[in-house]
């Protein structure tokens, strides 16, 4: 059953309200499932009124439906309104429940009915994830999205590289405070070094878990919610490498991964911390 998303039930909260609040519109069905009512409702009499002005559209394709031409038929209808009224939108669609395809299959498959979406998006500018709840490709596909959709991305990635540089860090992964979604990374080291190359996803997911704990463990009517609930500084010290993940901004959490040593590690600590106020003047991000 096809939908549209602008927000994940289970892993994307409040990432409308935080990382993409900049954007006009974010033409959503809040079911995701078919309902023809609304689906007509959309595409006839609240045709302009939905339609108009969005930057982002998010499409999800069950890929256990048993009416795949239908599923197309409906997503070129909501294509032909959105090309009408805001001609400029992003397109993103998730191919879900893959992991119900046989592993030898999947990534024929997959390729297969991307083709399919890619002949009805009518040109529009399109990027397609295969997804499913069960691994790290949910996180994925929905840090992809917030990537693009940030405004001022480049300068963010010019001022974490510099500061990368200037404090030796092999690594520097910006997050989403509330969902824990990658915003961005630069790395100084060898790009294939690393034999983890999901590892910002699985972080996303092993912290996502650590702030319901957190959540369920602190008293108090502020950390009443997984969202409100947080922390200052989380290390992990190894004799390979030294990491910690900090909260940076209001609506952010950064991870740095430095050389082992102490005396690096404490200096790469306090410089994070005091590089605050230049990220926000030089980046323009706001909290």
């Amino acid at each position: 059953m096809p939908g549209l998303w602008a927000t994940s039930p289970s892993t994307c909260g409040t990432v409308e309200g935080k990382v993409l609040h900049r954007t006009r519109r974010i033409v959503s069905d809040p079911n995701y499932c078919r309902q023809d009512a609304f689906m007509d409702s959309y595409l006839n009499t609240q045709r302009e009124n939905v339609f108009s002005d969005a930057q982002v559209l998010i499409y999800v394709f069950d890929i256990e439906s048993r009416e795949v031409d239908r599923d197309l038929d409906t997503y070129a209808a909501v294509i032909a309104a959105l090309k009408e009224y805001s001609p400029t939108a992003m397109v993103f669609c998730l191919v879900h429940k893959m992991d119900l395809v046989q592993g030898e299959h999947r990534e024929r498959i997959y390729e297969e009915r991307c083709k399919m979406i890619l002949a009805r998006t009518e040109g529009m500018s399109l990027e397609t994830f295969a997804s499913s709840i069960w691994d790290q490709t949910l996180y994925k596909a929905w840090a992809g999205i917030v990537h693009r959709m940030i405004p001022n991305l480049i300068v963010i990635e010019k001022f974490l590289k510099a500061f990368a540089q200037q404090i030796e860090a092999e690594e520097i992964v910006l997050f989403e405070r509330s969902t824990f979604l990658t915003v961005t990374s630069v790395d100084n080291a060898n790009p294939n070094s690393n034999p983890n190359p999901d590892r910002h996803e699985r972080i996303s997911n092993i912290m996502k878990s650590y702030k319901h704990t957190v959540a369920r463990s602190t008293k108090g009517p502020s950390s009443s919610s997984v969202s409100a609930a947080g922390f200052v500084l989380y290390k992990v010290q190894t004799p390979s490498f030294n990491a910690f993940l900090a909260r940076f901004t209001e609506n952010t959490y950064i991870a740095v991964v430095v050389p082992p040593g102490e005396a690096a590690f404490n200096c790469a600590v306090l410089n994070t911390m005091m590089a605050k106020s230049a990220f926000l003047k030089k980046t323009g991000v706001e909290g």
